[in-house]
């Protein structure tokens, strides 16, 4: 249902745009878009459909914040010296936050994921300026979240049991992630790019009824790699 809503906005953002420029364009009115730190939009309205399709996760109120930052800065009310001083902290601050109110900055996230009964690995793969690697090898796997900021992370699940459905939550902010995939199952992705993207090189012939990998993304000057 979030997916649909989160659509039709996506879908009323662009139809606003188009009449607001042929309305331009015929002289029928002027309305200028193109304000001081416009292009800040293609920042903020995805994170802001990403909080409410997904509920208020971490990622996505960094990139909110960041976006609203560069926009102060754009409009004169902030010096880009200021920004800049201020995102390292604000990174930190979310992460603390998330670590000390996790239930609260994951409780909108679809059902299906909120209920993982994590086994096989770790709740949560981070990466904070550095990388780490990961391998999951003859275990049950039902899911996880991983964060690379600044750093990278590699999960292998070539090796894991996955017999079911689940859910794997990443978000790349100036990082990348690598995940690794079995042979034998489908890979489903659902990503907000903002100068980043998911390169997805999972097989794509597989048995219909084989389990599928969910994979919800959020990439900031980020890639993941899907393998």
């Amino acid at each position: 249902m979030r997916n649909k809503i989160s659509n039709a906005l996506w879908g009323l953002f662009f139809i606003v745009i188009g009449v607001i420029i042929a309305g331009n364009a015929f002289h029928l009115w002027e309305f200028n878009i193109f304000f001081h730190g416009w292009w800040t939009l293609f920042i903020i309205i995805p994170s802001l459909i990403s909080i409410f399709q997904n509920g208020f996760r971490t990622s996505s109120l960094i990139i909110l914040t960041i976006g609203i930052l560069l926009l102060l800065s754009a409009q004169d009310i902030l010096s880009f010296e200021i920004i800049g001083k201020l995102i390292v902290p604000i990174i930190f601050v979310f992460i603390g936050l998330n670590m000390i109110f996790k239930n609260f900055f994951h409780m909108g996230e679809n059902s299906r994921s909120s209920h993982v009964n994590y086994q096989g690995g770790s709740s949560e793969y981070s990466a904070l300026f550095s990388g780490s690697r990961h391998q999951i090898v003859g275990e049950k796997f039902l899911g996880t979240t991983i964060n690379a900021i600044f750093g990278g992370v590699e999960l292998d699940l070539r090796n894991a049991i996955i017999d079911e459905d689940i859910v794997i939550n990443a978000t790349a902010i100036f990082g990348g992630i690598d995940i690794f995939v079995p042979s034998n199952v489908k890979v489903k992705v659902s990503n907000v790019p903002i100068f980043g993207g998911v390169d997805n090189k999972a097989p794509t012939f597989v048995d219909a009824n084989a389990p599928t990998i969910f994979i919800n993304s959020t990439c900031m000057f980020g890639g993941i790699d899907i393998k």
